[in-house]
């Protein structure tokens, strides 16, 4: 299954309750004759509760199938993917990034949009 990834704008602090986030940049990484499309951010949690930190960390949406061929409802460039969904690939691509990137954390999109079980609703 295909989605697509409306790029955030890089370097702006996005706050929120409990600390905030920061995109730092956007990576195109060469994979078997494709690119992956990954995004480097760093969180913070500094006005929490429970005491602060924060962490470096990766968000890969897929495979770029399509660069930044269509646009966000507020016309920010979009571009289309294909989530990674094999575990050796993700497994390849996270110690890549963690290499290279120093990040602690690497998350990837899933291939199917979230949709909770009836049960979770209640």
């Amino acid at each position: 299954m295909t989605r697509r990834y409306v790029h955030a704008p890089l370097g702006e602090e996005v706050r929120a309750i409990g600390g905030g986030y920061t995109l730092l940049k956007e990576l195109r990484l060469a994979l078997n004759g494709r690119e992956v499309l990954a995004i480097i951010g760093v969180g913070t949690f500094d006005t929490s509760c429970c005491g602060t930190g924060g962490c470096a960390y990766a968000l890969v949406p897929g495979v770029v199938l399509a660069w930044k061929d269509s646009a966000g409802s507020d016309g920010t460039p979009a571009t289309l993917v294909e989530p990674v969904t094999d575990p050796e690939v993700r497994k390849q691509l996270a110690r890549r990034l963690q290499k290279d990137e120093h990040v602690q954390d690497v998350r990837f999109w899933c291939a199917e949009p979230f949709i909770p079980r009836e049960e979770e609703t209640q």
